[in-house]
């Protein structure tokens, strides 16, 4: 069997997440201890006991759910399942920062800093209002395309994430934005419709916080991974630390080929992936694209002992 371990983005957050694994394995509690040090302050107190609405804040979920996932990857250390039994790690979005603090690109440390980082950076690009991203189900991706382009009337819009064969998210200007669902509908989308986000992620209004994040990533340590991660903008895996940096700072702009990654991993032989840390959206979004993949969600010590089982 060939396996992948994969972390999932923004979205995901929950208040309480990673509680038990805390309370279960004193390596998982370290992590979230480590990232309240390393943000100077109390991040763990939000995500099990704050607001919901002050968790899912970008600059909050970011650094949020990747010490959650990294507190589900101690956990299944803690159980004899180390990064090596992966052939290959990836992640949505902001997951991909935590899959190269799992494969030991980055430092729990200065990940959970640079999330942060990224997350007020993403926030800050463009006022409140002025962006917008919006789901197109029922469209390939090619169509989803032609729609934001023909949406885009000289404004930016783009295909921002190809999750899976049935969803396409758009991203850009508001009225760009609007007119992508109106077109859409005319070709045949089952739905479309606005998200509830801060912000338009992953299109060319992002170039301030990728231009914040190549400053940010110069100033980190980066390795090369344990094992390969498939990036979210080449689809296809990279081991060079040398080549992370830029292909983060492409990350913010560009879009999350998550669809093709899954792709490009099976194709790599990969059977099973497991889904570290909050929620199992991205189990759905692999069964979509891929039937014949088993997936496994790894959130709480119930799950840590079973996938323990098989694979310690």
């Amino acid at each position: 069997m060939t396996r992948a371990f994969v972390f999932p983005g923004q979205g995901a957050q929950t208040i309480g997440m990673g509680k038990e694994l805390a309370d279960s394995y004193p390596a998982a509690k370290a992590v979230f201890e480590a990232v309240d040090e390393a943000l100077g302050e109390s991040l763990s107190s939000l995500i099990w006991d704050g607001d919901i609405a002050e968790l899912t804040l970008t600059e909050n979920a970011q650094p949020a759910l990747m010490a959650t996932s990294i507190a589900a990857m101690e956990a299944l250390k803690a159980e004899g399942v180390g990064i090596n039994k992966a052939s290959f790690v990836a992640g949505h979005s902001l997951g991909e920062y935590s899959a190269l603090c799992a494969a030991g690109s980055l430092s729990l440390a200065d990940t959970a800093r640079l999330l942060r980082i990224r997350g007020k950076a993403m926030q800050e690009a463009v006022p409140v209002g002025i962006g917008a991203m919006a789901a197109l189900l029922g469209l390939d991706f090619a169509t989803a395309q032609a729609v934001a382009d023909e949406a885009a009337q000289g404004e930016v819009c783009q295909a921002a994430n190809d999750n899976d064969p049935t969803q396409v998210v758009v991203s850009g200007h508001k009225a760009a934005v609007e007119r992508a669902c109106e077109i859409a509908k005319q070709k045949g989308a089952k739905r479309a419709m606005l998200l509830p986000v801060s912000a338009p992620f992953h299109c060319a209004l992002m170039q301030p916080a990728a231009d914040r994040m190549a400053e940010a990533l110069s100033e980190v340590t980066i390795s090369d991974p344990a094992v390969p991660v498939v990036a979210n903008v080449l689809a296809a895996s990279n081991d060079d630390g040398s080549a992370i940096a830029d292909l983060l700072v492409q990350q913010v702009t560009g879009s999350v080929r998550w669809r093709e990654s899954v792709g490009y991993m099976a194709a790599q032989g990969v059977t099973e992936i497991y889904e570290i840390g909050a929620g199992k959206a991205l189990s759905g979004m692999i069964r979509r694209i891929e039937r014949e993949i088993a997936c496994t969600a790894v959130n709480n010590a119930d799950n840590v002992a079973a996938v323990a089982a098989d694979l310690a």
